[in-house]
């Protein structure tokens, strides 16, 4: 036996029963043997990096393990929540709210753009964004604040009614084109506000 394998094996005997009850404590048993497995094969990999005690240190790597599965569980929800919503209700009107959306950003200016999706797609705070963008946060509120109104314009224009009558029997309450109606839209800009 090398080594590290012998460093490997006694560091595995003497922390596995504590890494796995901190999994249990945090997670529950069902993915307590997942973790530990995962955080053992990254010690494993990284053994030069393992100090001693290890626990701690091991400890820590099962925390991220769960953090990241956190993550994608969430991530997972929040996909399968976007389709329940494409399959619920009218998908007809949400597909073109968000065809107005996506209209009235395309008559933005790059900049305009850029601010607004930094923010609402991207999550980033306004001070984070700055960075991004190159100026104070100030500058950057100030900036978001006019996107947002030329935004809330934009979609008010992307949605105004078609002269004439309305064609066919689903048409009623839409804009040109089967634009979503005037409430929908200002519904929606609200939420970029």
């Amino acid at each position: 036996m090398t080594d590290d394998s012998h460093r490997f094996t006694g560091m595995y005997d003497e922390c596995r029963q504590r890494v796995w009850a901190y999994v249990v404590s945090r997670a529950g048993r069902q993915v307590a043997d997942e973790v530990v497995s995962e955080t053992f094969a990254i010690a494993w990999r990284r053994l030069d990096d393992v100090p001693e005690p290890a626990l701690p240190w091991l400890l820590g790597v099962a925390r991220n393990i769960l953090r990241d599965n956190v993550r994608a569980d969430a991530r997972r929800e929040a996909l399968a929540a976007e389709l329940r919503a494409w399959t619920e209700g009218d998908v007809a009107d949400q597909v073109a709210e968000r065809m107005g959306v996506l209209r009235a950003l395309a008559a933005l200016a790059e900049d305009d753009r850029e601010i607004l999706m930094l923010v609402a797609w991207h999550d980033l705070s306004p001070n984070q964004a700055a960075k991004v963008v190159g100026c104070s946060s100030a500058a950057f509120r100030v900036r978001l604040h006019r996107a947002r109104k030329r935004l809330k314009q934009a979609m008010e224009d992307v949605a105004e009614p078609a002269p004439g009558p309305a064609r066919g029997p689903h048409a009623q309450g839409r804009g040109q084109a089967g634009q979503p109606p005037l409430s929908h839209v200002r519904n929606l800009s609200e939420e970029w506000s």
